[in-house]
């Protein structure tokens, strides 16, 4: 059985004008995966073929060999793979600690599990004190880590973060690498990596694809990526220009 969680020739067109094209990528169990390319290159559409928001018109995706195509994102999500969103997308009326605890629910727990579940969660991830914070009252950095916790519930076997560092200072950026890092090597999660932020992609990543214009145009080791003319010209140039990454 091919133990990942995989993009095959994935296809993706709105009114004509191609999204994705004939994508193919790898998400390992117990490695960090990342997912880099400009605005409007096509990441989350990609993001969202993989978790069931959005169907491909060419292509299917696997997880750990089965066709999960056409399933619901419910259904997705209970076979264990879990995503955040760049907005956030908490019940911003709820406490944070029912914000876990309705994932806890929806994924077949009695209330009373998932009130234990959704603590030890917070525990773990050591933001504990915002358990009975009003979610939308949280700063988004805060935000970006009670979504992560949410994503976690029922220990997924893949994780797809979708921009979990925007808005971060660099200290908080490196808090969330050491997550990320635990997450793999306590959960033995296999982890998607989208960010603008190349610094820390290339920080924590095992491999690397740069998607551009909804095509992968490289993928390789962060040492391969930063050597790499064709990333260097079509993508990295600008951008590590503007953000002062060295490449």
């Amino acid at each position: 059985m091919n133990t990942a969680l995989s993009a095959q020739n994935v296809s993706v067109s709105f009114d004509g004008l191609k999204a994705l094209s004939n994508v193919v990528l790898d998400i390992l169990p117990e490695r960090v995966t990342g997912l880099i390319g400009p605005n409007g290159a096509g990441k989350t559409t990609l993001v969202n073929v993989l978790t069931g928001f959005q169907a491909p018109d060419e292509g299917k995706v696997e997880m750990d060999g089965q066709d999960i195509g056409g399933r619901t994102t419910h259904a997705i999500r209970r076979l264990g793979l879990a995503r955040t969103f760049q907005s956030g997308r908490l019940f911003g009326e709820l406490p944070v600690i029912d914000n876990l605890e309705v994932t806890g629910v929806g994924l077949g727990l009695t209330r009373r599990e998932a009130c234990a579940k959704a603590e030890a969660m917070l525990d773990w991830i050591g933001i504990s004190p915002l358990a009975d914070r009003i979610a939308g009252g949280l700063p988004y950095t805060d935000e970006r880590r009670v979504a992560i916790g949410r994503a976690l519930m029922m220990e997924p076997r893949y994780l797809l973060l979708d921009e979990p560092a925007a808005g971060m200072a660099a200290e908080e950026a490196d808090d969330l690498i050491a997550l990320i890092r635990r997450i793999v090597a306590e959960m033995k999660c296999g982890v998607l990596l989208i960010e603008h932020n190349i610094g820390l992609v290339l920080n924590i990543c095992d491999h690397i694809h740069v998607l551009d214009s909804g095509e992968i145009i490289e993928d390789g080791s962060p040492a391969a990526i930063k050597a790499s003319e064709k990333v260097r010209h079509a993508y990295m140039g600008t951008q590590a220009e503007a953000k002062g990454v060295v490449l």
